[in-house]
């Protein structure tokens, strides 16, 4: 980016400290600020009736929450919930529409966020359709520790039903089955990658064509 386009966007940019489980923004509403998450991760997570949501998307320190107000759209079609405790940087809504118009560079790189979370809300969708929940929950995890870069999650069962859209017991039966592998430790709401070459072998083919779409140069 130009030293002058990043030296005004620095001026506008907040940092700010995302808590497990905060709602940056429900679906609906209007959208406030976008984030660039540092060390924390947000789910974009979508409804799917009775109140319940899917996850959709997953944005970590790769990407940025709110592209929608660079389609000209004030209101967040997902609900946008903090699941991994960190840092972020947040700039108002106004403002970063208006820099938008000022910087091309920047134009071009929302852009490509954009096209990312479309793609990747597209192969999730697949994959809930076509993949085993094995195979899910390795494809998941992969992601989180892509985007966190640690090997340690913490969550609890719930939340990550929530994460797959199944039931609490198809979760502890699924996690069980890559911890008597040793693929993972699960306990307390903690998780340890324990053999990330075994846990990638034991993911869905959806990992691996997000995680190029992820790492392709534009």
């Amino acid at each position: 980016m130009p030293p002058a386009d990043y030296r005004r966007l620095a001026r506008a940019l907040e940092p700010v400290n995302l808590q497990f489980g905060h709602v940056l923004c429900e679906a609906g509403q209007a959208i406030r600020h976008v984030y660039f998450p540092l060390d924390s991760l947000v789910s974009l997570l979508a409804a799917a009736g009775n109140g319940d949501h899917l996850e959709v998307g997953l944005v970590g320190s790769e990407g940025m929450v709110g592209t929608p107000l660079a389609l000209g759209t004030a209101n967040s079609p997902v609900q946008e919930l903090v699941q991994g405790t960190g840092k972020a940087l947040r700039m108002p809504a106004k403002r970063f529409v208006s820099e938008l118009g000022r910087s091309p560079k920047l134009r071009r790189l929302v852009d490509r966020c954009i096209l990312l979370s479309m793609s990747t809300a597209m192969q999730i969708a697949a994959c809930n359709k076509s993949h085993v929940l094995e195979a899910r929950l390795a494809r998941w995890l992969l992601m989180v520790r892509d985007r966190l870069g640690s090997e340690t999650i913490f969550l609890t069962q719930d939340f990550l039903a929530r994460m797959l859209g199944v039931r609490r017991a198809g979760v502890n039966e699924t996690a069980g089955v890559l911890q008597a592998r040793s693929l993972i430790s699960y306990s307390r709401g903690r998780i340890q990658i324990l053999d990330l070459r075994g846990l990638t072998a034991m993911a869905c083919p959806c990992y691996g064509i997000i995680r190029k779409m992820e790492t392709a140069r534009h």
